[in-house]
């Protein structure tokens, strides 16, 4: 069993690709575990190899959950953290806050396209923390 603890510096919205951080630190074999420590940030496994899939995700999703300046958003109340956080907290809802991917002989079990990304929702930067277990 090992544990450790990625640091990722997001800007704001979007999809920020940690794969490779993650990728140097796994070794054996086992079920690794990833666990974002935020109630306004995901985890997601997604293409790495056009950034317009990226571009199209947070397009969509800033687009089902907009703002709470937004009119259609009037309804909700928990406002005083600014216009994107309660919007944040809903898409993390949505989407997964943990992700569990095999590692064969040292090697993550992503497929060819595939990279692993903390999906930052609130506007302002943020250091976002995603606790990682490799167990056997």
């Amino acid at each position: 069993m090992r544990q450790t603890t990625f640091t990722i510096q997001t800007d704001g919205p979007g999809l920020y690709e940690f794969t490779s951080q993650v990728r140097d630190w796994v070794s054996d074999n086992g079920l690794l575990t990833l666990f974002i420590r935020h109630t306004s940030a995901s985890l997601l496994i997604q293409e790495n190899a056009d950034p317009e899939v990226q571009t199209d995700l947070r397009a969509f999703f800033d687009r089902l959950v907009p703002p709470t300046s937004d009119p259609a958003m009037s309804y909700l109340t928990h406002t005083y953290e600014g216009p994107d956080d309660m919007p944040a907290h809903i898409k993390a809802a949505m989407m997964p806050v943990s992700l569990s991917i095999p590692v064969t002989s040292g090697r993550l079990g992503l497929g060819t396209w595939q990279g692993i990304y903390v999906f930052e929702h609130r506007t302002r930067p943020h250091r976002r923390e995603v606790l990682a277990h490799l167990g056997t």
